[in-house]
This record gives structure tokens, sequence and C-alpha cells, in this order.
């Protein structure tokens, strides 16, 4: 029996006229995620197109992708910024985040998954789960998004759709169970078989993959295909008990049962189905569209949405429903040409309406929502409401960053706050002529507003401005959008080494201000206790005083003065990190005592004490993947270990050499050149940040002479 689909185009006119097109169980807020060139952009571009939300496919190698539509994306080949959009599937809405695959621009990832409900993981069919890969699924893990994957390129030579299967298992620690099986390899790639209904599914070329042709399995394919369902089946019974009763009276089980148990498992984080196909090549894409809708969670599968009460800081359920009180999450602030300040929301509970007043808990102030718009990459769409579980932008709020709830007034609530990575690199940056100077500040502010991980910061002794982000790229696309977006002209430095200073063993010190200023006395006394912590703990502060001692104005002011000396530190006014500082005890004077003198006294007993706890600088340490040919590879190796490199795993695949190290970024700066001087153009990297270690004592007296 065959059966011929034509024309999966949804109306989406219509449905999007209809408010709400169905319930919250027909909805999938969803990311596709992966490592940079895995083929993210192109799948998104095909979910749009036999969606029926373009009625074009755009390319990422000619610069026509719709999600990619900044110029530098459009020049470089790659995603910088998540774009949002919604599109339409069968019965469904899909809202959909395309996030950047470069390590620099991790935060786009992020914030991305903090409001998403799963993700689909793009994973290159040739090279398997790659550094960034991990990355992401690391992410994803940590705010529990569910999962499926996509191994994309399988058209590509050295394609292995069971060797990735088995490196996502080894590599991502998860259980992941085949539920297509490919026909075809390499260039002749060119139709899938579903274990689940077990149909042959062809794409036609002719109609750029339109039209799909679903058959039964031919008899030549049928022997492989029931072997592979038959271990889909039992990797799935073991882990689902209701499949199992199923499978123990019928091990050929009914479609129902195994999509109903797939579902279940995904949303549990216990597996994770692995699908097939080529994006490039229009196939596979609407089989990954169904398998969104079966087995991703809607906004009703996520686990009841918990906050704290700003006003108590008690715990808060709030139902997602429509019925429920306003809540949501501002996970994005950019300024746009045509809107203005534009905040992207996801409801998580009850509506947003246009006019609407809303609370910033963090800010305690009342924000008013001038326009509300549904987002498609940089084109927009006015609407009047978005509902629970919805993901949109919001036009008008002045002072909502990214990480802020926004509420009901009457029934306040604070959602989990985004945690974002800390800068590695830094540059100086100063306005080319003395017209700049204002431009440049005001441009500043705005894209560090829009990037919680670009910083920007004035250096106490010289003056001049350093800006701080992810690596090199991150830096040079900020300055690229300063010039070709605001048109502001500015000279930047080399780029250096966001260092950070720690402790190597514990200090005390008591200070003692008494001086007269201005022809008052001022007097304070304080004494306090410094450690170190474990590497990643932060800081903390602990006031061991009485408050009959120290009274609140007091405290406040010494607590302040202890963070400003964590910001500057005592080595390089480098930001000094992991450290516990405990105030023992304090003497206050009625009569002469002050909050500056409090605030000045326990700056210089922080230093004091610093000065006495082996003070250490700390480097950014990189992980860095290399691909290689072996003729190339002591080259390389030798090159490596003269940038102080570790080499930690090697492999071989496919006549390359993959070499994983861990580098200091200090020994990174133009690696890129080096490294095709050394191989011919032949090799290539990706590197991200993995930690701190401390400089080796050399170094350091090396670093902090210049």
């Amino acid at each position: 029996m065959t059966q011929i689909v034509h024309d999966q185009h949804t109306d989406v006119a219509s449905r999007q006229a209809e408010g709400r097109p169905h319930g919250l169980i027909d909805v999938r807020n969803i990311g596709i995620v992966a490592h940079i060139d895995a083929g993210k952009t192109t799948t998104s571009e095909r979910i749009l197109f036999y969606s029926g939300k373009l009625h074009k496919i755009g390319e990422v190698h000619h610069g026509t992708a719709i999600m990619d539509w900044m110029e530098q994306e459009k020049e470089r080949g790659i995603t910088i910024t998540s774009a949002a959009t919604t599109c339409f599937w069968h019965n469904f809405q899909i809202n959909i985040i395309d996030t950047p695959g470069h390590v620099d621009f991790t935060v786009e990832v992020e914030r991305s998954l903090r409001v998403l409900d799963g993700a689909v993981g793009v994973f290159c069919g040739v090279a398997g789960v790659q550094p960034q890969s991990e990355t992401v699924w690391r992410q994803a893990r940590k705010y529990k998004v569910p999962c499926i994957a996509f191994i994309n390129k399988m058209d590509r030579k050295g394609a292995e759709y069971d060797r990735v299967i088995e490196n996502i298992r080894e590599k991502l620690k998860v259980d992941a169970i085949a539920i297509q099986m490919p026909v075809g390899s390499e260039e002749d790639f060119n139709s899938v078989v579903d274990l689940i209904t077990m149909k042959h599914i062809t794409f036609d070329e002719a109609s750029q993959g339109e039209k799909v042709t679903v058959f039964d399995i031919p008899a030549e394919l049928r022997e492989e295909a029931e072997v592979r369902r038959s271990a889909m089946v039992e990797a799935i019974a073991e882990k689902d008990e209701a499949l199992l009763d199923v499978f123990l009276e019928d091990s050929d089980v009914d479609e129902a049962s195994l999509k109903a148990a797939i579902r279940r498992l995904t949303i549990s984080n216990e597996m994770v189905a692995v699908l097939c196909g080529t994006s490039l090549r229009n196939k596979g894409v609407q089989p990954l569209m169904d398998a969104i809708t079966d087995f991703l969670p809607s906004p009703l599968d996520v686990p009841t949405l918990t906050g704290v009460s700003p006003k108590t800081g008690d715990k808060v359920d709030r139902d997602v429903s429509d019925h429920a009180p306003f809540s949501g999450l501002a996970f994005k602030v950019v300024n746009d040409s045509f809107s203005g300040k534009l905040t992207f929301v996801r409801v998580y509970s009850g509506v947003l309406k246009k006019g609407q007043n809303v609370l910033n808990p963090h800010t305690k102030k009342r924000e008013r929502v001038g326009r509300l718009l549904r987002l498609h990459a940089n084109s927009r769409e006015d609407v009047e409401i978005l509902y629970t579980g919805e993901i949109g932008g919001i036009v008008g709020f002045k002072n909502v960053t990214t990480g802020d709830t926004l509420c009901a007034e009457q029934e306040p609530v604070e959602l989990l706050r985004i945690e974002f990575p800390e800068p590695v690199i830094s540059m100086s940056i100063e306005p080319k002529t003395q017209g700049d100077r204002d431009s440049l500040k005001d441009v500043l502010k705005i894209l560090s507003e829009e990037d919680p991980t670009f910083r920007v910061t004035v250096n106490e002794d010289t003056g001049q401005t350093i800006v701080h982000g992810m690596g090199e790229l991150h830096l040079e696309i900020l300055k690229d959008r300063m010039l070709r977006e605001y048109k502001v002209q500015a000279n930047a430095g080399r780029p250096m080494v966001a260092y950070k200073e720690s402790l190597a063993a514990q200090g005390s010190a008591q200070e003692v201000f008494d001086r007269e200023i201005a022809g008052k006395k001022q007097f304070a006394q304080v004494s306090m206790k410094i450690e170190p912590l474990p590497r990643g703990s932060g800081n903390e502060i602990a006031l061991k005083v009485s408050k009959n001692i120290l009274a609140g104005a007091f405290r406040a002011a010494v607590e302040s003065g202890i963070k400003d000396g964590l910001v500057t530190g005592v080595l390089g006014n480098y930001p000094m990190v992991d450290v516990r500082v405990t105030v023992t005890d304090a003497e206050v004077n009625s009569e002469e005592s002050t909050d500056t003198a409090f605030h000045t006294a326990s700056v210089l007993c922080f230093r004091e004490a610093a000065k006495k706890a082996e003070p250490i600088l700390l480097e950014p340490i990189m992980k860095l993947e290399i691909i290689t040919p072996e003729e190339h590879m002591g080259d390389v190796l030798g090159d490596l270990n003269g940038r102080r490199g570790k080499v930690q795993d090697m492999e071989s695949e496919d006549g390359n050499q993959i070499i994983i190290s861990i580098v200091p970024l200090s020994e990174l700066f133009g690696y890129a050149t080096s490294l095709r001087s050394l191989t011919r153009g032949r090799s290539s990297y990706t590197m991200e940040p993995v930690q701190f270690e401390p400089v080796p004592a050399a170094k350091q007296q090396e670093i902090l002479s210049y």
C-alpha cells in the first residue's frame, strides 16, 4: 500500500486569526541547538518552509537564510544571535528559537534554553559529537530540557549513523535510541525507514522534498528494519513499565503504545530519540517535525512553575494556565532600529495583553506594555495578546534587563534568574574623535544591556574604557556592530586575557581608621579573616559581629568596603574570586564613627589580610579540539607543547587525527593563523572555556610586571 502526502503547508493566517490556535497541549516551545556548522539554521529554514511559514527556502551559504538576518551572520555564514519564530504543523503551534553554535555566543544558547520546553540537538553525521555539542547539551541538562537528536548530513562522505549514535551515548551520557533507519549511505543516502510505523519514507527532489511518499518497507530492507525495531522496542520496554506490560503480551508492539512510551521517557529525560536526514538535500525534515510534536513536551508537561514571593521569600507555585495570574520571564533585550527597546518574553502563566501594567519584582517598578509582537527573525507582527506558553516581544519597557521576572501586580512572583558565564577576554576601546565620545558611551551601554556576557568597565588608574567578552570573535562582532549599526568610529587595543585573583592560604588583619577629614574626626576599627574556597564557589561575606556592636548602617558600609576590595584585588586590579571573608570584630566610637570611616577601614583591612593569604593569579583555560591530517600531527603537538597545552585525548578518524587538549587562553591569540601555517590550511579547530587555573609563578611575575 502506498500513501502520498501532498502539500503539507498549513493555513497559518487563518490559525493566527483565531487567537490561540489550539489548547496548551498543542504548543511546543523548542530550540535548535548544536555545534557550529552542524546544520541548525538549515534545519530551521526547512521546518519553516514545510510548515508554510516561508514560501522559498533560504540558504546559509548564500546568505539568504531568514533566521540569520544580521549582516555579520550573512557574511560569515554563522549564527550570532538567537532568532525566534512561530510556525504551525498540522494541529500544533511550534515556537522555535535557532541558537548559535559558536562558543563566543553561548549567552544566546543559555538564555534560550532557560525559557524552552524542549530541544532538537543537531549532529553532523560525519563529525558526531563536537565540543560545542557537549556544551549545549550540558546547558540543556542544567535546565532539565528534554531533547531529541537529529543526525544531519547523512549524504556526506564518511557519515555513519550507528557510530554517531554510539558517540552520543558515550560523550553525552544519555540513552540514545534510534527510531529511524537510514536507507543508502553517504552520497547514496535517499530515504528513511520509520521503525515505529515500519514504513519507508521518501522525499521528492523535484519539489524540494515537499512531497513525501510513504511506502511499505521493500523486501530487501525488511530484515534489517525488523532487527532494528526489535532492538528499539526492547530498549524502550526496559525503561517503561507500561510498554513492558504490552511487550510481554505481544512482542509486536503497536504504534500508539510505542509513541506514548517514547513521549513519557523523553519528557522525563530518560531517553533521547534519534532521527536522521540531510536538511540541505531536503530529506528527513518532515518526520523530524512529527517527532517534535509527538515526543517533545507542551507547557503542560513541564513541572509546576515555581518561584518565590518578592515580599516574603516564600515558595510560590503557579498553575500553567491562561486563567492563572500572569507571570513571564524577560530572556532577551535588543534595541530595534524600528521599534526601539524590544524585550523578548516567555509567558509562563496567565495572559499578557497590550496596554497591561506588569510588575518587575527585581526593580520593584511598574511597567506598561506598549506593543505586543509575534516574532519572526527580524520581522514583527503586532498582536493584542500573548497566551500561556507563548514567546513574543514587548515594546515600551524602560527598566527591564535580561533575566527579570514580569508578573501581575496583585499576585507577585519572582522566577529563577538566568546565570551567565564570566567573560574571559578584554580589550581597551576609545573613540576616534572627541565627537564620538558620548556616542560610544551610549552604544556600549546599549550593547551591554543586550548581551549580559559583554561588560564595560573603566580603569581607575588610566581612565581607559575596557570591554570584556567571551572571545576574540565576540569582541570583533560587537566592534563591527558599533560601526555599521550605530555609525560610531572607535579604536580598539589588542585583546587581553581577563585574569582573576584568588588565594592559596588564610590571612587575617586588623585596621584602625582614625583621621580628621574636613575638620571632623573619623574613627572605625575592623578585624577580619580571609580564606580560599573551592574553585567555582564564588565569594562569601560573613559579619560575625553582634548587631549591638555594629549597627545597620555601619554593617552595610563594612560589606560595601569588602565588595570594593574584591572587585580590585591586590595583585593587578583583577577581581578576586572564590574567597570567604569573615568580619570577626569591630569597634565603634559613638561620637566619631561614620559610614565613610568603616567603608575605608574595611577596604584597607581586606587588602592587608589578602596580602597575607598568598594571593594568586588565575587564568582562563580553554578546551581545544583540533582536527588535523596525520602527517601534520607532530607539528601540531609540538606547537601545543610550546603554548603550555596539555593533551587529554587523541583519536583517529578517516585519516585525520582529533587532538583534544586544554590550553591557557593567553597562548591562543592568533592561533588560527599559526595552525593554518603549520598545516598548509588543512586543519581546523574549535575551543571553549572550561575553567580558571592558577598561573605558574614565573608566568605570574611576567604578567604583573607589564
